[in-house]
């Protein structure tokens, strides 16, 4: 019987050159790394000598994710709870790639690798993602935060079967029921307990549960599933998941990443870098007013892109560059 080629090798040079998910998906390869994909293998319906996966389905999206965290960042249990977040693993790597790059600066030009760079996860969700891909390719230790039990609960758990408690951390935030919730107050101890390289966040998106489900419904219909969805009030399960606390807030990207710089400004040297992802271009122009009213002493934007969408990480510091 005759063998699928292999897969044609198609380079995303928009993604660091680090990345490990530049070429396309090897399936048949990561379906021999956890065997639970291969009832989701099928052909490509526009290219028969091709095997993909259905992309529009969640249950298939979620079993590629653990595929690929097993084969490449030796992530042998991982789960999340239905209908929880469910992201790209390759644009997550992305983000701690280039932070690796920001890193080397005051590292004499090196990247800073093992236990004694501290990086602090704002919104580690159920799924500890950017902790699992930090921790294998460059050794840091991460502390994730979350506000919701559930993804708390669930991010333990991964840490757990995977024996990597000596090396992440996850913390429950806590924030009063008559106020939005805190971003570090209430979960950061002291400067000389809880001292962190730098901060990494991957703010909700939307500003409000009605945006996110028209969000949501785009995404459906530009994974060809519209008829599907019926038009009814119901928001559409999609392949990513989600919870109203991972994809929106009030005041959406932009209020969060704002109430993050002016917390940042009351522990300015509690870190050495604070940065986030910003999927919005038009809130930039608040996001630097905000820094400048915070008297962040430097403040760098680093382009990504990650197929056809464009992003950036935000990234700033209060320390000058000798006390560091």
């Amino acid at each position: 019987m005759a063998k699928n080629p292999p897969p044609t090798v198609i380079e995303k040079l928009n993604l660091h050159p680090r990345n490990r998910h530049r070429g396309r998906y090897d399936f048949p390869k990561l379906a021999e790394a956890l065997a639970t994909l291969k009832p989701f293998l099928k052909s490509n319906p526009y290219d028969a000598s091709e095997i993909t996966i259905d992309f529009a389905d969640a249950s298939a999206v979620k079993t590629l994710n653990a595929a690929l965290l097993k084969q490449f960042y030796g992530v042998a249990a991982w789960d999340i709870p239905a209908n929880y977040l469910c992201p790209p693993i390759p644009g997550r790597a992305d983000y701690l790639h280039h932070l690796a790059d920001l890193l080397t600066t005051g590292h004499g030009g090196v990247i800073p690798r093992g236990k004694t760079t501290r990086i602090l996860d704002i919104g580690v969700g159920a799924n500890c993602i950017y902790p699992l891909i930090g921790q294998h390719e460059y050794g840091w230790r991460f502390v994730g935060t979350d506000v919701d039990p559930v993804a708390v609960k669930a991010a333990q758990e991964i840490v757990s079967a995977n024996s990597l408690q000596n090396v992440i951390e996850v913390r429950l935030q806590l924030s009063s029921p008559e106020s939005a919730p805190d971003i570090f107050r209430g979960v950061l101890r002291s400067e000389d307990d809880d001292f962190f390289d730098a901060v990494i966040c991957n703010p909700p998106f939307h500003s409000s549960a009605y945006q996110a489900r028209e969000g949501a419904l785009r995404k459906w219909k530009n994974l060809r599933k519209d008829e599907e969805a019926g038009g009814g009030s119901e928001m559409p399960r999609l392949n990513f998941g989600g919870q109203g606390g991972e994809l929106w807030c009030e005041g959406g990207e932009k209020g969060f990443i704002t109430q993050m710089i002016e917390e940042s400004a009351e522990r300015p040297t509690q870190a050495l870098w604070f940065t986030t992802l910003v999927s919005k271009e038009e809130n930039l122009p608040a996001i630097y007013a905000a820094l400048k009213e915070a008297k962040a002493a430097k403040v760098e934007t680093i382009n990504m892109g990650q197929g056809q969408k464009k992003s950036r990480i935000v990234a700033w510091r209060f320390m000058k560059i000798k006390k560091q």
